[in-house]
């Protein structure tokens, strides 16, 4: 029998928060029931500009990661660009290839083939080195490759490292590394995918065209208290749009300028103010007609882009910032100046380089893939990134490669959703390289030839029914060993060790019998003398630490807390084996959450209108640590029910509602429920999510049940 929970939450939290935020009731209740109460978290679910997204130039060394390849540029060196085969590791290939070619870089690209392991390998950097190369950037991988690009550097090569995989205690070297996860990075934000950290850096390599790359400003701003006859300077030194250093005084009548830290904050910088007469009046009332201060007034350059901010001082200003709306202070004059600031330039660059945008939309269609893809949880920035990959997937502007194989997969005139993406788009790219032929997804997306992207497509979704039916198979084979694998563990580890399944589905596999056992999985097979192993984690058992315990008899391995992947030599494979029963006594997993439901609201069956889809595209887009919302509603009629499909588990499909309006449910694989749990005409408990169902370029409102009981 499943538990449906529903989390007790305090009146007064959903207040302020609905009045805050101008929220409905129900999508207050539900951020409050998700712990979504703070600003910081609440702005990435209502907004998706991506103003809001972090600058690529936190990262303290993408400077010189720009730098690097603007070297490269100039001295018309050769680069490699090195990934992963699976889909983050194919769109940031591309997203990389695309705009290194732009920029006339001769670049070349490699993805891991059949037999290969994951991360860069020797042969691959010995290769390069024969043509003459010089740089290597790493894409979704290379943060665990201490051997290879020591070597690589060994060869007169340069190495960058575009990674998001939990480093190693110690990082490659030499080697210029971008990766949030990095004690250092600088970077706010720990988990974006590999094309997004891929993504970050060809934002700053576009805007490194522009005169504000490396550009040092000082936004100085005044404000004099007449109460007390004092005054308050703040300054923010910014460059590359990124805040450097701060400094804020308060001056207590007239003061030379001298006795102050100013003059020498202030050396050398380019003076940026909000309406120079009254700054500069300002700077002389405080400091004494002696102080000069060559101050550029930014204001009337704003204003052509922003007429409504004509005559607006800073202090009204400031209060229309967005970005101050969701912070936890009140927003001062000198923090509204520098989001103005960061706006104007952006919108400047914009005007100058309109191909970027056009650029940057296609990229992130493939940055959203990546997200959905490597399971990034759907908090912060990833939420942009798949909101706006969604939004220009949506609005017809579909790239080339993806719109190919969107086609032959019946995506192309309905509102394609994150689950779509996931569940179907993904799933056949990430065959591609399961099955050994990652070129053929990063042919999909490089290649101009409209004819043969649309054989790649249907190359890419044959090698995915292929993927189906070893993954059919390989599940089989670990069945026959999982009951008795988990209780040799101590109940808290499965572990198969199995030559028939396919290398390419170890992943799968092992996620499939994490899904089902909810303990962490290893899946083990063979490809000649190395063992290759996939690890899927639940009950938040970290997949890298574990094996991070036995990293001396890897070849390699690496991950991220929720998937990892290891090979090693198959002459080790019994002392891997010992060493996994060993630690497995000490593996300390949460409880299980098997067959418990976390209701996120409890509706009357008068809510169930079409205005609940408004609600639900509120917490889009779905995915890890953001599910689907799930709604219980009780005592609801059956209006009908019928079964569906063919086979000994057919489906159900139920019409339930209310006086106004009859909703469709559907519960998969769930037919022998009629006449055994409930009657045509029973009122019923249903656990549920909302969807939409496109049929024929039409949209109605659908309801998927999770689970139903007749009413008591």
């Amino acid at each position: 029998m499943s538990t449906w929970n529903k989390k007790e939450i305090l009146k007064e939290d959903v207040e302020r928060i609905k009045q805050k935020y101008n929220l409905d009731a129900l999508t207050a209740s539900i951020m409050v029931r998700r712990g979504i109460t703070e600003g910081r978290d609440i702005l990435y679910y209502l907004e998706d500009d991506l103003r809001f997204q972090h600058s690529p130039f936190s990262f303290n060394a993408m400077e010189d990661a720009v730098d690097r390849v603007l070297y490269a540029k100039e001295e018309n060196e050769k680069v490699l660009i090195f990934g992963d085969r699976d889909v983050d590791g194919i769109t940031a290939t591309t997203v990389l290839y695309d705009a290194l070619k732009s920029i006339g870089i001769d670049v070349q690209y490699k993805l891991p083939g059949k037999d290969d392991p994951y991360g860069l390998n020797m042969k691959a950097v010995d290769d390069f080195a024969s043509q003459y190369g010089s740089l290597i950037i790493t894409v979704d991988c290379g943060i665990s490759n201490t051997e290879e690009i020591a070597h690589a550097a060994s060869l007169g090569l340069d190495v960058i490292v575009m990674d998001h995989h939990n480093p190693p205690e110690k990082l490659p070297e030499p080697a210029i590394i971008i990766d949030a996860k990095t004690e250092n990075s600088g970077y706010p934000f720990k988990d974006i995918s590999g094309c997004a950290v891929v993504y970050k850096f060809v934002s700053a390599l576009r805007f490194s065209e522009s005169k504000w790359y490396k550009e040092e400003v000082a936004l100085l701003n005044i404000q004099e208290d007449k109460e007390d006859d004092t005054a308050t300077i703040d300054i923010i030194k910014v460059r590359n749009l990124i805040p450097v250093s701060r400094l804020s005084q308060k001056i207590n009548g007239q003061t030379s300028v001298s006795e102050t830290g100013i003059p020498s904050f202030l050396q050398g910088q380019i003076i940026l103010v909000w309406d120079k007469a009254l700054q500069d009046k300002l700077l002389k009332q405080t400091f004494g007609l002696g102080a000069e201060f060559n101050t550029l007034d930014i204001r009337e350059e704003v204003i052509k882009f922003f007429p409504s901010m004509n005559g607006l001082p800073l202090s009204k200003i400031k209060t229309l910032s967005k970005i101050a709306k969701y912070g936890n202070h009140e927003p001062t004059e000198i923090g509204g100046f520098y989001n103005i600031f960061v706006t104007y330039v952006q919108k400047t660059i914009k005007n100058e380089f309109p191909e970027f945008s056009e650029q940057e939309e296609k990229d992130l269609q493939l940055v959203s893939l990546a997200a959905l893809a490597d399971i990034m949880p759907m908090k912060n920035e990833n939420r942009i990134f798949v909101k706006k990959g969604l939004e220009s997937i949506n609005s017809g502007k579909v790239r080339p490669g993806l719109l190919n194989l969107m086609a032959e997969l019946n995506l192309l005139g309905k509102r394609v959703s994150s689950t779509d993406l996931s569940w179907v788009v993904v799933s056949n790219l990430n065959a591609a390289g399961r099955m050994g032929n990652p070129e053929y997804a990063a042919e999909l997306f490089l290649t101009g030839e409209q004819a043969f992207r649309d054989g790649m497509a249907k190359k890419i979704m044959e090698l995915n029914s292929k993927r189906k039916q070893y993954s059919t198979e390989g599940f089989s084979y670990a069945l026959t060993q999982a009951e008795e694998s988990i209780k040799k563990h101590y109940g808290k580890l499965c572990f198969v060790i199995d030559e028939k399944i396919n290398r390419g589905v170890s992943g799968i596999i092992a996620g499939r019998l994490t899904s089902r056992f909810d303990v962490p999985s290893i899946v083990v097979t063979f490809v000649d003398d190395i063992a290759f192993g996939s690890v899927r984690s639940s009950r938040n058992f970290s997949a890298p630490d574990f094996l991070n315990k036995m990293s001396d008899i890897f070849l390699n391995f690496g991950g991220h807390n929720a998937a990892a992947g290891f090979s090693l030599k198959k002459e080790k494979l019994e002392e891997f084996r010992e060493r996994v029963f060993t630690l497995s006594r000490d593996i300390v997993l949460t409880d299980s959450t098997l067959g418990t439901y976390q209701v996120d609201a409890e509706l009357p069956a008068s809510f169930l209108t079409p205005n609940l889809l408004k609600v639900s595209d509120c917490f889009e887009p779905f995915g890890e640590e953001n599910q689907s919302l799930l709604f219980m509603t009780k005592n609801i009629p059956v209006l009908d029910a019928l079964l569906m499909g063919k086979g000994e588990k057919q489906h159900l499909k139920i019409y339930v509602g209310n006086e106004k309006y009859k909703w469709p449910a559907l519960f998969w694989n769930e037919g022998e429920r009629l006449h055994r749990d409930f009657e045509i005409g029973d009122k019923v408990d249903i656990l549920y999510h909302v969807e939409r169902n496109t049929f024929n370029g039409v949209e109605t409102p659908q309801l998927i049940l999770i689970d139903i009981k007749k009413s008591y």
